[in-house]
């Protein structure tokens, strides 16, 4: 779809954060007129890197303000939304678990009532995760089979925000779709307590690499362009079939913990044996997902496994690193 986006009017939510930097840029490279929300400075990031503010219309402040959502949405015109403004940091939830409420859950329906009243909205489109599933013995997660049953804060505001989402298209028809990424690295995430960052910045500082209570969990991990692409293809695709559909995008590989820090420590050339540190223990051990109905239905598929992404990854925080250690 070349002219998809062409002067289409968009708003991005959390525009400055990690993947919202990016997704920002692409639809900016497809001719998009993109405003954005940003609450705080986020300096480093990929937005401020690249100074991408200069091609935006950005408005400063607050997704729980509801009457500044609306005035947005009003005064850009807008008839598309990506809403990825979120408290995106699990132990963050446990510590604050009501900022993270009103972020994520308050944040999500402020958005989606601001876009019931104004009525040129054409799509929105709510992130997710593959958080919002909880815990089940039966893996992967799939959208048709496993119901969203979060227990720890993150998991929970994950588990509204969607549900709240699916809502409003059954009682509104408001025109929404839903995302469900795995858990997304690539240049940019400057969230250094996860895991790539993470081990990145311990081998690059030749100390050993963390590992979160236990070496043996597995999680699946997309590399940040495949999640951009499936937020556009979703956006593109969306109709009266698909709205208020959820869809995991995934890459169907998960991998243990150790693996992750094995395959990192090979491509930097280092051998340092990792050290195992207990957290508040909040986490469930095994997390990923099906990504067969994107699929079938978006004709959606990752590009890149965790090989070809990690390589496009480590030069970017070697740069970073080099300037801001």
């Amino acid at each position: 779809m070349t002219n998809f986006w062409s002067e289409k009017k968009v708003f991005v939510t959390g525009a400055n954060g990690f993947l919202g930097s990016h997704l920002t840029k692409a639809l900016m490279e497809k001719g998009a007129r993109v405003s954005v929300l940003i609450h705080e400075d986020n300096p480093g990031s990929i937005f401020d890197q690249e100074n991408l503010s200069a091609g935006t219309r950005v408005v400063r402040g607050d997704v729980r303000n509801l009457l500044l959502i609306e005035k947005v949405l009003r005064d850009h015109r807008i008839n598309t939304v990506f809403h990825l403004a979120a408290q995106p940091i699990v132990d963050q939830a446990v510590d604050d678990p009501l900022e993270t409420f009103e972020i994520n859950i308050q944040g999500t329906w402020n958005v989606l009532e601001a876009a019931k009243k104004n009525g040129h909205v054409e799509r929105i489109i709510v992130a997710s995760s593959d958080k919002a599933y909880g815990h089940h013995d039966t893996l992967p997660y799939q959208e048709h089979i496993h119901p969203l049953r979060g227990i720890y804060p993150y998991e929970v505001s994950k588990s509204c925000a969607d549900l709240i989402s699916q809502s409003y298209f059954r009682t509104f028809q408001l025109p929404v779709c839903i995302t469900r990424c795995v858990n997304i690295y690539g240049p940019g995430d400057l969230k250094t307590n996860r895991i790539v960052p993470n081990t990145i910045k311990c081998l690059y500082s030749n100390a050993p690499p963390i590992i979160r209570d236990t070496s043996a969990s597995l999680r699946d991990y997309i590399f940040v362009d495949d999640a951009v692409g499936g937020y556009i293809t979703l956006a593109e695709k969306m109709d009266k079939k698909i709205y208020g559909h959820a869809f995991n995008f995934s890459t169907g590989t998960p991998l243990s913990v150790l693996e992750i820090i094995a395959i990192i420590s090979r491509e930097m050339g280092k051998n340092i044996q990792p050290q195992i540190v207990k957290t508040k223990g909040f986490d469930i051990l095994n997390q990923y997902a099906s990504h067969e109905k994107s699929k079938n239905v978006l004709a959606w598929e990752p590009k890149h496994d965790f090989l070809k992404g990690i390589r496009k990854t480590i030069p970017w925080y070697i740069r970073y690193f080099d300037s801001h250690l």
